[in-house]
């Protein structure tokens, strides 16, 4: 790969961050990001820094600062998002709110500017240049194209969705009071200049969005300025504020972020449900019944070191356990991310290339938009819990919709997303995992009892794209 000019700073220590840094070797080409596949593509992102070295010194650790005097990369941000393409995007229909805030913050505290209804461009242009307040947009992968590239490569690498929002503020202003976020967040700055301070977390990797008084955060741990084709990265919990400096006439960022709700606390929450049910089917210590008026009880500390002995029990299963169910955090991040970027607008992917049969070769596509899952059967009311086997992908998702919540036409009747995926029998699990394991299978070769069965299970995934005839 092509190598890459820049500078980094470490963000670790104390004090703030000097002007001064020492170089790093060149990265690479800063021309183009790398979108080969989703490594690539982080790698290019935070260039010259390596994969391995930013998750062992920086991620949820610390802050990194890469400084980047490269004219193509800044040319590259740029094109991302404009403070000239307001024009257009409030042509196409923008409303308060939803797409955009305006805000400016004023004695420590963010005042919003927002009008009533559909934006009006020339109205947003005067509350920018004479009230010197902050456009906040947000989702901008819903009409950037580039952003959507960026964005879906990441939500693959990372596993996790990744949203964002383009903050452009005038000179001499800022938009936002000193607070910290939920999220692991990445700062591009695209155009103009802005003015950082960092400091100290007083919630370490926080699970909320809080903001903090000037009077109780002290003073900056880092200060630096952005200049366009710099990068910024901090982790959830760091508190942080931004301004555009005098004789800067404007300045335009983009912050992508993600890990919101994504801990093992989380995880745990989503797994152990299924783990106790599964394991309360073959120990019965966890179905004898709790003491007699035990919910009724203000003092439970007699119940907890019976709890604690049953948590015992499920951490051997645990360890004894080769797959662990998820409830919802798996099918939640499929059902909401973004839909692969194909390089063109097009609607959604229509099955193509050759009929699979009993004598064909397959493979997997788009395999990181492809999640199954084992679960009671969502069809069937009858008592006995009869175990399902789903896939669900991300094919068929609506990249303008992409993290604006249930208010639209992606919402069901029900008010719940839809979602988009197949329903087997708990018998074809196995077979599901050849393909999804293994680079190509042979039909014939699927772990199924029947041909019918195994040309029946091709032709239901080469119906919704998942796989392709070699």
């Amino acid at each position: 790969m092509p190598k890459k000019e820049g500078k980094h700073a470490d963000m670790g220590k104390d004090g703030p961050a000097q002007c001064k840094r020492a170089k790093v070797e060149a990265g690479c080409s800063p021309s183009v990001m790398s979108f080969e596949n989703p490594d690539s593509l982080f790698e290019s992102l935070i260039s010259p820094i390596k994969q391995e070295v930013f998750f062992r010194e920086y991620w949820e650790q610390k802050p990194l600062l890469v400084q980047r005097n490269n004219p193509l990369l800044a040319a590259y941000y740029q094109s991302l998002f404009q403070l000239s393409d307001l024009k257009e995007l409030c042509g196409q229909g923008l409303y308060y709110g939803r797409d955009l805030n305006i805000c400016r913050c004023v004695s420590g505290k963010k005042k919003v500017l927002n009008k009533e209804g559909k934006v009006n461009y020339m109205q947003l242009k005067k509350d920018f240049d004479q009230k010197k307040a902050t456009i906040q947009f947000h989702q901008p992968q819903r009409f950037k194209e580039e952003l959507w590239k960026i964005q879906e490569k990441l939500e693959c690498y990372f596993g996790s969705l990744v949203g964002s929002n383009v903050y452009m503020t005038p000179q001499g202003s800022q938009g936002l009071p000193p607070h910290y976020d939920d999220v692991e967040v990445f700062i591009l700055q695209l155009e103009g200049e802005k003015h950082w301070r960092l400091y100290k977390p007083t919630v370490h990797l926080a699970r909320e969005y809080n903001v903090e008084s000037e009077d109780r955060i002290g003073n900056p741990t880092h200060e630096f300025i952005l200049k366009p084709g710099d990068l910024l990265y901090f982790p959830r919990g760091t508190i942080h504020q931004a301004d555009t400096p005098p004789g800067i006439s404007y300045s335009t960022h983009v912050t992508i972020s993600t890990y919101q709700n994504n801990s093992w606390g989380d995880f745990l929450l989503d797994a152990i449900p299924a783990l106790v049910f599964d394991t309360a089917k073959e120990d019965v210590a966890l179905r004898t019944s709790i003491p007699r008026k035990l919910l009724m009880q203000v003092d439970v500390a007699d119940s907890t070191k019976k709890l604690s002995s049953l948590l015992r029990r499920l951490a051997d299963r645990l360890e004894n356990t080769r797959e662990l169910r998820s409830a919802d955090m798996k099918k939640d991040f499929i059902m909401n991310r973004l839909p692969p970027c194909l390089g063109c607008d097009s609607d959604t992917l229509t099955p193509g290339g050759k009929f699979p049969r009993i004598d064909s070769k397959i493979r997997l596509q788009f395999r990181d938009h492809a999640v199954i899952t084992v679960e009671p059967d969502q069809e069937n009311a009858d008592e006995i819990r009869r175990e399902m086997v789903y896939v669900y992908h991300s094919l068929k998702n609506k990249r303008e919709t992409h993290m604006m919540g249930t208010e639209d036409d992606t919402a069901s009747e029900e008010g719940t997303p839809q979602t988009h995926g197949l329903r087997f029998p708990l018998s074809y699990l196995d077979a599901l995992k050849q393909i999804w394991c293994s680079s190509s299978v042979n039909v014939k070769e699927l772990n199924l009892a029947s041909d019918e069965e195994k040309e029946n299970l091709a032709l239901s995934l080469w119906t919704e794209c998942l796989i392709e005839v070699i």
